[in-house]
């Protein structure tokens, strides 16, 4: 599990966009159609065109680019500044939404769940711009501003990319929370702190180079487990959100959707925002480490 999951963040980062990837349920590549006859479970593309004439199982996720919907989705259709657009024929059983781009239903598309519209995309740029004024201009607020959007917005895309490909594992690990919160939490700050303590005596053995190996293994491996325990949480807080309200079990996005969006609200808090991240990395190694990153059946308190 550890290495499917190193060996995908490395080919995330250097091949989106140009190399097509097919395989654990989801297609990534710049450009999809999907036939009238074909079935697909997830597609994600990054700046291309996304055509669905025939089905994909569960989600459609466009990062720039377009989507055109002429078939069914069986769940999610998310763009991140897109062109979406749902021509008659088209059927989303789940919810739509759009961020920093545009929607376009046309008359008889179906859209089962919610609609969700954020027409943003000017605003950001403006803003980007304002953080390159203040970058030019030697004024610190913005540019810590900006970077603290571009850290965010990382992480939204790893978010979505792990609920693509890890939705069962998510879930599980999120239902535990609440039935083994404290040997979850006990477990998450033991976990923490052996890890540090294994840093500090790599970082030492390194001066006589046999560290190296061992330093850079624990740095991977504390890299998943921190993206990993994240996004659990993302829909852990975000599930809970939409029930606190009394809305409906929210679809795997939507939901880690909702809570990246609320711990990024309190994470631009001084100083409640540093305790509060804290407390979710704490819970997140938590949860990794009891649910064996999401594969263990079951839990004992």
């Amino acid at each position: 599990m550890k290495n499917k999951m190193v060996y995908f963040l490395i080919l995330l980062f250097l091949f989106i966009g140009y190399v097509p990837l097919r395989g654990q349920g989801f297609v990534l590549q710049k450009d999809i159609f999907v036939a009238e006859d074909e079935v697909q479970d997830n597609v994600i593309s990054f700046g291309g065109e996304i055509l669905i004439k025939g089905k994909v199982n569960e989600n459609v996720i466009a990062f720039g680019g377009t989507i055109i919907v002429e078939g069914k989705v069986g769940d999610l259709v998310l763009g991140f500044g897109s062109e979406i657009t749902l021509k008659p024929s088209a059927v989303v059983k789940g919810d739509v939404v759009s961020l920093g781009g545009t929607l376009d239903k046309e008359p008889g598309s179906i859209v089962d769940g919610d609609t969700i519209y954020f027409n943003t995309s000017e605003g950001v740029l403006e803003f980007f711009k304002e953080g390159l004024i203040g970058v030019l201009g030697m004024s610190l607020i913005p540019v810590l501003l900006v970077i603290k959007l571009i850290t965010m917005f990382i992480w939204f895309i790893l978010a979505v990319i792990l609920v693509a490909i890890f939705p069962r594992q998510i879930s599980f690990a999120s239902s535990q929370i609440r039935k083994s919160f404290w040997p979850i939490f006990g477990t998450g700050l033991l976990s923490i702190i052996i890890f540090t303590g294994l840093i500090f005596v790599s970082v030492f053995l390194s001066f006589i180079l046999i560290g190296i190996p061992f330093l850079i293994s624990l740095i991977i491996i504390g890299i998943i487990i921190k993206i990993l325990g994240r996004v659990i949480l993302f829909y852990f807080l975000g599930e809970s959100i939409s029930k606190a309200f009394g809305g409906k079990q929210p679809s795997l996005l939507l939901a880690v959707f909702l809570g990246f969006i609320l711990v990024s609200f309190i994470g631009f808090i001084p100083i409640i925002g540093s305790l509060f991240t804290l407390v979710l990395s704490i819970i997140g190694w938590g949860v990794v480490i009891r649910t064996k990153f999401g594969t263990t059946k079951k839990l004992t308190n």
